[in-house]
Parts: structure tokens; C-alpha cells; sequence
């Protein structure tokens, strides 16, 4: 793991709340020269610490009114059933995001759909047509409490 400083971690800290921010706007929010920030950042990037930028988009701005949790429980764990599983959601538009999990379920899927008969179709036509999906179980989310894509950086200070 590279080794970040407390300078390095400010920088990410407000790249994270700011992506589009210019060089000399984030050199003086962290005490640097243009230069000497340009520099970290691109080690940054070079790191592989900073992967990318991306707009943040308000899902029902874009009608994805349903966001739903789904726990998939594989019938077979061989590496042969587990990568054709990976395969097919990396193809499927709705799942932004796919975890492998310890416990009773295998993976949880995190989906946004229009609604709950987008939902269906997904669910059918989908997942529980893909072969080796033991179990599904899923999660229909009322309210958002808390979104946030930033890391905890604050913690790593200590």
C-alpha cells in the first residue's frame, strides 16, 4: 500500500467532494504550490489511488425510481459456475454494483430500476434465468438515509 501523507490525504478529501476542481483551486485549499499539487495528484492517479472522476447523477432525475438489494445464493460454488455468475451481472446494466459475501447468501446485488414491473422483468428474465441462482432475496429501499460515495479519509489521520 503507498504510503499517503497528511497532504495526500487532504487532496483526496477534497477531490472526493469536488472532482472538477482546478489544479490552482485545490493547490490553495491545501496549502501547496500549483506545481508541487499537480505533482501528488498525478502520482495519485499513476497509484492507481485515484481511479477515475465520474458526475454524480440523481437517480430519479433519470427515472430510477426503484433501487432494490438483492442477496443471490449460488446452487454451486465452483470456480467454473461462480465466474459464469460474474460474467452475466458484469452484462447487466441494472446491478451498479455486485459484493461477495460471507454467510448464508453468496452476493448482494445493488439495482436500480424504473419500477417494480422493471423490476420483475429483471427478476425473470435475468437473474433467476441465469443458471447456478439458488436463492434470491430481495430488498426494496423506502428512503435513502444516508448516500454518500466519499471514503472515510478522516480516519486514516489518526
Amino acid at each position: 500500500m503507498p504510503t499517503l501523507d497528511r497532504t495526500d490525504l487532504r487532496i483526496l478529501a477534497v477531490l472526493q467532494g469536488e472532482g472538477r476542481i482546478s489544479n490552482a483551486e485545490l493547490a490553495e485549499r491545501v496549502s501547496l504550490s500549483p506545481s508541487a499539487c499537480l505533482r501528488r495528484l498525478q502520482r495519485l492517479e499513476s497509484e492507481r489511488i485515484v481511479t477515475g472522476y465520474a458526475a454524480q447523477i440523481d437517480p430519479q432525475a433519470v427515472g430510477l425510481g426503484l433501487q432494490a438489494f438483492v442477496r443471490v445464493q449460488l446452487s454451486k460454488h465452483e470456480r467454473a459456475a461462480v465466474e459464469g455468475f460474474v460474467e452475466r451481472v458484469n452484462g447487466w446494466d441494472e446491478v451498479v454494483a455486485c459484493h461477495a459475501l460471507t454467510g448464508d447468501m453468496d452476493y448482494l446485488l445493488h439495482v436500480y430500476v424504473a419500477d417494480l414491473e422493471d423490476f420483475s422483468r429483471f427478476l425473470l428474465d435475468h437473474l433467476l434465468n441465469a443458471s447456478g441462482v439458488a436463492d434470491v432475496n430481495s430488498s426494496f429501499v423506502l428512503r435513502t438515509v444516508k448516500r454518500s460515495p466519499s471514503l472515510p479519509l478522516t480516519q486514516l489521520e489518526r
